[in-house]
């Protein structure tokens, strides 16, 4: 589960930018927030992100506990050319890992999580 800021930003970067789909929301008044899943195939068969969208709270302190989330895509450099495209961040350009030949690159949700891209057959 990611805590965003704003809902509908975050839902046009995770719908938009990297392809997800909205799978389900419940707004919950009494508690003052929303819950959506989002994902690239149903819950049933694949792993899913729950954003969870307080509403009295428009920004977070990430923390020092969260990594990322790791996304494998079939060419990292072509997904951080697609992420620029639609105006996002880039904060590690494709290529090799250090101590290793996996190709990987970093980018940056709205809220300032770090999703890693992980090249297809490069591992």
């Amino acid at each position: 589960m990611l805590r965003v800021g704003n809902l509908d930003r975050s839902l046009e970067f995770y719908t938009k930018v990297l392809g997800m789909r909205e799978l389900r929301r419940k707004d919950y008044p009494d508690g003052r927030f929303t819950n959506v899943f989002v994902g690239y195939e149903d819950e049933s068969r694949a792993a899913v992100l729950e954003l969870t969208c307080n509403w009295d709270t428009s920004a977070y302190d990430l923390g020092k506990g969260y990594g990322h989330v790791a996304i494998e895509v079939d060419n990292a450099a072509a997904a951080c050319d697609e992420m620029r495209q639609h105006g996002g961040k880039v904060t590690r350009e494709a290529g090799s890992m250090k101590h290793g030949t996996t190709v990987i690159a970093f980018v940056e949700d709205p809220d300032g999580y770090k999703i890693e891209f992980i090249q297809k057959g490069s591992m």
